[in-house]
This record gives structure tokens, C-alpha cells and sequence, in this order.
């Protein structure tokens, strides 16, 4: 079960690096509705200050709570579990049920996946709905911070926590060290070795961290998420080894050190395996900010002499 929505959120999080996107910045004074707002590839517009929303994207929910519209919000999907006052459901946002959905009565649903014919049942139903795929770069996050408050009557409060990522990042960035080497990473989705790669938005967070990704040179498909092997790994012997699998499979740097051949390796005995917050590490809104810290505060321990 695990790997199959691992692989639906693969396709999804591919979906979105194939797009292109000229959108225009927004403007940030309180818009007067209707309001229309890129959708994927379309537009959708909305006729007046939704107050009843809908969020089959746990990174929409948290954004919405973030910029203050969380009252407007009637209920969340079921990976939607940040922050604990989010309404949760059982509504899934990967196998979404159009009239469970519609039986909630939604003037607004976001989503950030559509198995086939979501976008047209809903249009059907005279629901306005906005898909935010998963983001590829920092610049989307901000463009969806935006677009979401746009879509709330938001827009001060969606600017204000844009400046807000903006200057957090900029402080965590100011902590860590300018190596002359970079070092190597291999960020763990699970414990099959599916990881990513540079050109994914986890990967330019590293990025910005001058680290080098081990698996940039073994995701020949281009996908961006590649499956590696153990042998690759032990071979590649990345300065540090990031986990996103610790609450989902319980992988932690004691069971990293475990692993036939693994023992040996930088990132363990240099006490390197850096346990991070699954949901954090693969949420594309405000907690970003969290991500970099985990992996900045990591980097920032890196031997001197490794600098």
C-alpha cells in the first residue's frame, strides 16, 4: 500500500514539473470578487469570498491556515493533518469521491492531484474548483501562497507570510558554511530507495544547502525520482543521508546502520543520518522553512575540515 501511493504521488509530483507557468505576479491589495486564478492549465473563477472550502491538498490546508483563512474552511482531506485544528475527513485527495465532496456543499475545492475527470465533474456541479500541483521550485510556493489569497480575500495575509518564508530563509541560509568540495547527500523516500533529484523542489532546498545529490547522475529517465540500488548508495557514500521515511516506516539512523553494508558508511559513522518530519520534507507550503532549518542545522555540523 505504501508504494502505491508513493507511485500516485510520484505521477502527480511529475505532472507538475512538466508544466510551464508565465503567470503574473499578483497584486496584493484585498481583491474585489470575482476573482479568476490559473488552474493547472486553465483558469478558474470565483464569484464571491468562498465560505465554504474544501481542501484535498494537505499543503493547500496549511497554507490556508497560514494566511488566516482557516474559519472559511468547511473540511480537509484525510493526509491532512497539519495544523490539528484543520477539519479533518475521511475525503481522499488521491482517490477523490465527487459526490462525497459535493454532499459537503463547497463553494470552493482545492486539489493538487485529478485521477481523470475530478476538474469536469466538479464543473459539471457548478463547483468552483483550483488545482495547485505540487511545486517544483520556491517561486511556486509563493505564486500558490498568493493565488490562494486571492481565492480568500486574503492578500495581505498571504504577502505578509511570503516576506515572512523569504527572510527565514534568507537568516538559515546566512548559518551555513561556503564549502569548497560540496557535499553529497541521498534523501531516502523509503526504504526501496526511491529518491530524488536535483531538479525537484526538495532537491533545490538542498541545493540552496551547496550540497550535491548522489542521484542526479543515475536518473537517466530524467523523472526526477529515480529508484536506486543499495550497492549504488554504499558506493556513492554521501557525506549525509536524509530520511523522509521515519514516521511512515519507521526508518531512523539506528536502522539506516543496520542495513547489510551500510555500517560503514560517511553518513552513519559520522553521525550524519538526519532524521526528518515526513510531512514536513514533503509539503510544498510554509513548513519549507522547517525543512531547511532540519537540514541547515545538519550541515552546519559539518567537520571543519570537510569545508
Amino acid at each position: 500500500m505504501r508504494k502505491t501511493w508513493l507511485l500516485v504521488i510520484l505521477l502527480s509530483l511529475l505532472s507538475a514539473a512538466c508544466r510551464t507557468d508565465g503567470t503574473p505576479a499578483r497584486t496584493t491589495s484585498e481583491p474585489e470578487f470575482p476573482v479568476t486564478i490559473s488552474s493547472g492549465d486553465a483558469e478558474v473563477t470565483i464569484e464571491k469570498r468562498p465560505e465554504r472550502i474544501v481542501s484535498l491538498s494537505s499543503t493547500a490546508t496549511e497554507i490556508l491556515f497560514a494566511i488566516e483563512a482557516g474559519e472559511q474552511v468547511e473540511a480537509v482531506d484525510d493526509q491532512s493533518n497539519y495544523p490539528a485544528e484543520a477539519p479533518k475527513s475521511d475525503l481522499s485527495g488521491f482517490q477523490p469521491n465527487v459526490e462525497a465532496i459535493a454532499a459537503r456543499n463547497p463553494d470552493l475545492v482545492i486539489y493538487h492531484f485529478d485521477p481523470g475527470d475530478l476538474a469536469d465533474s466538479l464543473e459539471k456541479l457548478g463547483i468552483p474548483a483550483l488545482m495547485q500541483p505540487a511545486a517544483v521550485q520556491l517561486e511556486d510556493t509563493y505564486q500558490q501562497i498568493s493565488d490562494l489569497g486571492l481565492a480568500t480575500g486574503k492578500t495581505e495575509e498571504a504577502e505578509d507570510l511570503v516576506e515572512s518564508m523569504k527572510k527565514e530563509i534568507t537568516e538559515v541560509l546566512e548559518t551555513v558554511p561556503e564549502f569548497e568540495d560540496p557535499p553529497t547527500y541521498y534523501h531516502e523516500l523509503e526504504q526501496t530507495y526511491f529518491t530524488l533529484t536535483s531538479k525537484t523542489f526538495a532537491g533545490e532546498i538542498y541545493s540552496l544547502l551547496g550540497l550535491e545529490n548522489i542521484a542526479d547522475a543515475a536518473d537517466t529517465e530524467g523523472s526526477g525520482y529515480p529508484q536506486l540500488s543499495a550497492e549504488y548508495i554504499i558506493d556513492a557514500d554521501p557525506d549525509f543521508i536524509f530520511l523522509a521515511n521515519t514516521k511512515c516506516c519507521a526508518q531512523s539512523s539506528e536502522t539506516v546502520a543496520q542495513r547489510p553494508g551500510w555500517g560503514n558508511m560517511k553518513a552513519v559513522t559520522g553521525d550524519r543520518v538526519v532524521e526528518l518530519d515526513d510531512d514536513v520534507a514533503s509539503r510544498w507550503g510554509p513548513r519549507v522553512v522547517d525543512f531547511l532549518e532540519a537540514a541547515a542545522e545538519a550541515v552546519s555540523e559539518l567537520e571543519p575540515a570537510n569545508a
